[in-house]
């Protein structure tokens, strides 16, 4: 069978599957699951074409992984064919553990469990069904392979993840603020003391990627649109599990309801041989299947929830530098018991704080480093006489109000 497939991008244009193993783990089904898991969850709510999957994005990230493989084995490197297969595994698989709506619902299936975690044992058991022949992926996946360079393409602060995702997120968002200059980064790498640098002259072109960074992060990423159609999913995801673990029969595919019956934490989900088959069950598909049936539900709460996001009557949602006013929100959970005639804790579902962080750039271990000309390293901080750069290694950290917009009739 010719494995050697040509995929048209619409970002890149023709791409190439490098190797057999990419070819056969691409085909495998915990891989094709992400053609049905957006990338971006709910961004979709605001941007319409954000509809991209992390099937896309995996694909062309293993793009650029070639890319820079091929830029370094130029400059000198001395990178194996066996290297260069487990580094283009590990990036492909990179997000292979992610569940349904991506970040969205990251925390509201299984407590304590990230998608990095689920990544690696889905690699693990891939690992286990491939003879072995994962076994230098994973190792780089996990930073434990000795030329911690390779680790660093694949997870960084300037790893082709990160090159990808700007591009393709902006691509389909319509939003030009995250477009960047992928393929000249690409072409600036190098390695110095087994760390990936960047020469002095592509100095201009990082500036460029991170403050692309930060806009793409408070205009699409922590939109608070997007922010209000998130939240108002895991709200129902909640609102479900309560009712659940109530014995409450909810209508859901098997895949789900594994997941709503039963608590399962991080040391469960880890021992249970079940737990990770199940999830690879799991996607997009499952959560809208059940979401549009809870519509007509007995339970108010979950109703009412589950209606709003099929019509997109979104949260109202104020984000702020401070603390939202405690008497407004008290005024609002009142209003909110009495219309609906619920207790104040049903009351919560419709109105209720958080708080999100963001930093562009976190300076230390994993730092962007750019090779000067005089042959010295340097943090792009320091190098950079770009000062706004400075500003980007603080975290921001701002407070969200999410009410229902019925209770400011």
């Amino acid at each position: 069978m010719n494995k050697k497939k040509i995929i048209n991008d619409p970002v890149y244009g023709f791409i190439s599957i490098p190797n057999d193993l990419a070819f056969d783990l691409i085909e495998h089904r915990y891989f094709q699951r992400l053609r049905y898991i957006k990338q971006l969850g709910m961004t979709h709510l605001v941007y319409p074409g954000a509809l991209h999957t992390r099937f896309h994005h995996a694909l062309g990230a293993m793009h650029l992984m070639s890319l820079a493989i091929e830029t370094l084995r130029y400059k000198g490197q001395q990178i194996t064919q066996a290297e260069e297969e487990a580094v283009t595994v590990a990036i492909l698989l990179h997000d292979i553990g992610h569940g349904p709506f991506s970040h969205a619902l990251e925390q509201a299936i299984i407590e304590g469990v990230w998608h990095e975690d689920i990544s690696v044992m889905l690699m693990n058991e891939l690992n286990k069904q491939f003879d072995g022949r994962l076994a230098m992926a994973i190792e780089i996946f996990n930073g434990t392979y000795h030329k911690n360079f390779l680790h660093q393409l694949v997870s960084s602060q300037l790893d082709m993840d990160r090159l990808d995702y700007l591009n393709r997120d902006s691509f389909f968002t319509g939003v030009s603020e995250g477009v960047i200059s992928s393929d000249r980064i690409i072409k600036m790498l190098n390695v110095v003391d087994d760390h990936i640098v960047v020469e002095e002259k592509g100095i201009y072109s990082i500036e460029k990627f991170l403050i692309a960074r930060r806009l793409m992060y408070w205009q699409v990423y922590l939109h608070k649109t997007v922010i209000a159609g998130e939240q108002l999913l895991s709200k129902i995801l909640k609102r479900a599990k309560e009712l659940a673990l109530t014995r409450e029969e909810l209508f859901c595919t098997p895949a789900l309801n594994h997941f709503l019956v039963n608590t399962i934490n991080n040391q469960l989900f880890m021992t249970e041989g079940d737990n990770l088959e199940t999830f690879a069950g799991l996607d997009d598909t499952d959560i809208m299947a059940a979401v549009k049936i809870w519509a007509g539900s007995k339970d108010f709460v979950l109703a009412q929830l589950c209606r709003d996001l099929v019509h997109r009557n979104l949260y109202h949602a104020d984000i702020t530098n401070e603390m939202p006013d405690e008497a407004f929100v008290n005024e609002l959970t009142k209003k909110a018991v009495k219309k609906y005639g619920i207790s104040e804790y049903e009351a919560s579902y419709f109105v209720f704080t958080d708080e999100v962080r963001n930093n562009a750039y976190k300076t230390g271990d994993g730092s962007i480093l750019i090779l000067m000309k005089n042959g010295t390293v340097k943090d792009i901080t320091a190098a950079s006489d770009n000062s706004n750069l400075e500003a980007l290694k603080k975290t921001v950290k701002k407070y969200i109000l999410c009410y229902h917009k019925e209770l400011i009739d």
